[in-house]
C-alpha cells in the first residue's frame, strides 16, 4: 500500500481511502451491517488506514458502523467525517454556524465511539457564516482536543479568495473526480497547489460505473438504489454509453498489469492528480481487495495518454 502525508499534518494516509457513504445503509441497494463490518477489517489487514464518512451518511448510522467495525483497532485508522448537511421538518439545508459545529461534532464522536477525530471537514458551505468564523470554530475544537485537523469538501476555484488567507489551516479539500468525471482537475490541481492542501477524490469509481461490471443490461436499478435516479448521470442516456465506452478501453490495461478495472481507474487518478488521496466506497470486502489492487504500480506514459485522451 501507497502512502502519503496529508499537506501541513502528521496525518500518515494510504492513498486508497475507504468511503463511508454506502454504510449509511440508505441508496446503494443491499447493504448487510456484518460485510461492512469485515470490510473494515479486510481494509485494515490489508494496510487501508483511511476511512471517509459523514454525519449525514444514512443520518448518522454510517459513523455508527466505522466506530462498531473499528473497535479496538480504532488507533490504526486515521478517520476523517464531515458536517454541515443538516435534516430538519422534512428539509435538507447546510449550516455552518459554531452552534451547529459544536452539537454535530459532539453527535459524530459519539456515533464513531471515539474522543477524537482525526480530520474533520465542512460538507458543504452554507453560503452565510463566514469562513473567517468556521476556521476559528474549527481551532477552538482543535485545542480542545476534539479534532486534530480540518479540511473542507465540495469547492472550486472560485472560493479561493475567501479561502487564501487561511493557507495551511485547512488541509485538505473533497471534490468529485474520476475517469467519468473531469470537470473538476482545472480547479483540484490549482487549488492544491495554491492553497497547499491535499486533495481527495470522491465519485473516483464513478458510483460503481468504472469497476467494469456493469453494461447496457445490468444499469436498470430498482427504488431502494440512488444510481436508479437520473440525477446519477454515469447510469442513464449518452452519458452512461461513454463511460462504457472508458471501461473498454481500462479492459486491456487491467489484463496487462493483471489488476481488476477498478485497479486501472483508482491508478489513473493515483498518476494524474499529484499527492492525491482515492476515496472509494465499498459494501463487501472483496471490493476492498479489488480497490487495493489500485495500489503499489504506475500507468504507462502511453497508458495514461490513451486514458486521457477517452475520457475527455
Amino acid at each position: 500500500m501507497e502512502y502519503s502525508k496529508i499537506k501541513n499534518t502528521d496525518l500518515n494516509v494510504s492513498r486508497i481511502c475507504m468511503g463511508g457513504c454506502p454504510m449509511g445503509g440508505y441508496g446503494w441497494g443491499a447493504v448487510q451491517e456484518a460485510e461492512l463490518i469485515d470490510a473494515v477489517q479486510t481494509a485494515l489487514d490489508n494496510g487501508i488506514n483511511f476511512f471517509d464518512t459523514a454525519d449525514t451518511y444514512g443520518l448518522g448510522q454510517s459513523e455508527i458502523t466505522l466506530g462498531k467495525a473499528l473497535g479496538d483497532r480504532r488507533k490504526e485508522a486515521v478517520i476523517a467525517t464531515k458536517f454541515g448537511v443538516r435534516v430538519g421538518n422534512g428539509k435538507t439545508f447546510y449550516d455552518n454556524s459554531p452552534e451547529y459545529i459544536e452539537q454535530a461534532l459532539d453527535a459524530s464522536l459519539k456515533r464513531l465511539g471515539t474522543d477524537y477525530i482525526d480530520l474533520y471537514q465542512v460538507h458543504y458551505r452554507d453560503g452565510v457564516t463566514p469562513i473567517s468564523v468556521v476556521a476559528e470554530t474549527l481551532e477552538r475544537m482543535k485545542e480542545a482536543g476534539k479534532i486534530r485537523y480540518y479540511g473542507l469538501s465540495n469547492i472550486s476555484m472560485k472560493d479561493y479568495e475567501e479561502l487564501a488567507p487561511y493557507k495551511g489551516q485547512f488541509v485538505s479539500f473533497q471534490d468529485e473526480y474520476s475517469l467519468a468525471c473531469r470537470k473538476n482537475e482545472s480547479d483540484m490541481l490549482d487549488l492544491s497547489d495554491k492553497l497547499s492542501m491535499t486533495p481527495l477524490t470522491w465519485g473516483s469509481l464513478g458510483q460503481g460505473i468504472l469497476t467494469g461490471k456493469y453494461d447496457k443490461t445490468n444499469v436498470n436499478f430498482d427504488s431502494s438504489d440512488r444510481r436508479s435516479r437520473d440525477i446519477y448521470v454515469n447510469f442513464h442516456g449518452e452519458k452512461l454509453l461513454k463511460n462504457l465506452e472508458i471501461v473498454e478501453t481500462m479492459r486491456p490495461i487491467a489484463a496487462a498489469h493483471n489488476k481488476s478495472v477498478a485497479a486501472v481507474a483508482i491508478r489513473f487518478i493515483l498518476d494524474h492528480i499529484p499527492d492525491s488521496v482515492v476515496l472509494c466506497g465499498a459494501k463487501r470486502p472483496v471490493q476492498i481487495l479489488s480497490n487495493a489492487e489500485g495500489s503499489d504500480w504506475k500507468l504507462g506514459e502511453e497508458e495514461l495518454n490513451l486514458l486521457v485522451k477517452i475520457s475527455e
